[in-house]
């Protein structure tokens, strides 16, 4: 099915449906696509004659899976749009499919525009779900103009060869000595910035989209975030009280690193405590008492997208060490949840 520009594959989940008798589904669907759920939902319940429901939560990746949660209504199958499978995430409670969204949008104009900005020879190419299928057109592109089109294998999280996530960049970081530069197909700036802040090596961001190419951008962008991380960082130096944040998605649950945070935390006569949400709230999280400082040990975007919110500092991981003392401001880089 086509819809808004995306090609989604909504066909084979019916056709699972039908396979398995199966009589309650529900539907996750990123934000990008919610005003053409009822459309899904229309054809599903046609096609199989099943009840589908919508999961209207927010819905950031495949961390931030609907599942569990959906027993207590009886439903059987749920599909999962927009996004690959991250293998690390234990046994579904419910059988889940993933479903992506393909840009039906045709990369060639903005690969070719992009290609000035490249620096070198050997390219590491990444990019995001949605255009997975458009990478043999950017290889064919590349090697017309005597680049040399570098595809990195990610880490455990990471189910495709040269994709990055918001929160792994691995696919990246594993090729960083053996490329020139980075092209990123694909929208926004925080997949292209979390790149060039965990690589050290110039980002062209190429959207097809809007057929904007960024390099001189992203670095402006870098900048200005490293200076609000090392305000962040210089702003906590002094606190006392901290609150160290959990992720209960399920692909952002990282405990133990709270644990340890804690541990190192205490080590410094520092008191702290840890709390667990789904999705943060500055303004719930006010409601107990003074913290002068949090500790995001969810996905990275917390801390860096919604600083603002925060009246007080909100730091990664790794700017906690920093602002302890036990890492050097040069060796800052971007906290990634790595498998």
């Amino acid at each position: 099915m086509n819809i808004a520009g995306y090609s989604i594959n909504i066909e084979d989940a019916a056709q699972e449906i039908k396979d398995n008798n199966y009589k309650k589904v529900a539907v996750q669907i990123p934000e990008g696509l919610r005003r053409h759920a009822f459309a899904l939902v229309d054809f599903l319940e046609k096609e199989t004659q099943a009840r589908v429901i919508i999961v209207a939560d927010p819905c950031y990746g495949a961390c931030d899976l609907a599942n569990h949660e959906l027993r207590n209504l009886a439903i059987e199958f749920v599909i999962h749009i927009g996004h690959t499978p991250i293998p690390t995430i234990e046994t579904f409670a419910i059988p889940t499919v993933f479903v992506t969204a393909e840009s039906t949008v045709d990369v060639s104009r903005v690969i070719e525009k992009s290609l000035p900005f490249l620096e070198g020879e050997k390219i590491g190419v990444v990019t995001t779900a949605q255009h997975f299928h458009t990478l043999h057109t950017v290889t064919h592109l590349l090697e017309k103009h005597k680049f040399t089109p570098i595809f990195g294998e990610g880490d455990a999280r990471i189910s495709e060869k040269g994709q990055i996530l918001g929160c792994n960049f691995s696919a990246g970081t594993n090729i960083v000595d053996k490329v020139d530069s980075f092209l990123f197909i694909g929208s926004g700036t925080f997949h292209p910035l979390g790149l060039l802040l965990a690589t050290g090596k110039t980002v062209v961001a190429a959207d097809p989209y809007t057929s904007s190419v960024q390099k001189e951008e992203l670095e402006e962008l870098k900048d200005m975030i490293l200076r609000q991380r090392y305000g962040a960082i210089a702003r906590s130096k002094d606190a006392k009280r901290f609150g160290i944040l959990v992720g209960l998605k399920r692909g952002q649950q990282r405990i133990d690193l709270a644990y340890k945070i804690q541990k190192m935390l205490t080590a410094e006569h520092k008191k702290s405590y840890i709390l667990t949400m789904d999705n943060f709230s500055s303004v719930l999280l006010q409601g107990f008492g003074t913290v002068d400082c949090f500790v995001s040990t969810a996905c990275s975007r917390v801390a860096i997208d919604d600083y603002a919110q925060y009246k007080v500092p909100i730091l990664t991981p790794i700017e906690l060490e920093i602002a302890l003392g036990k890492r050097k401001w040069e060796e800052y880089t971007f906290d990634q949840i790595l498998g």
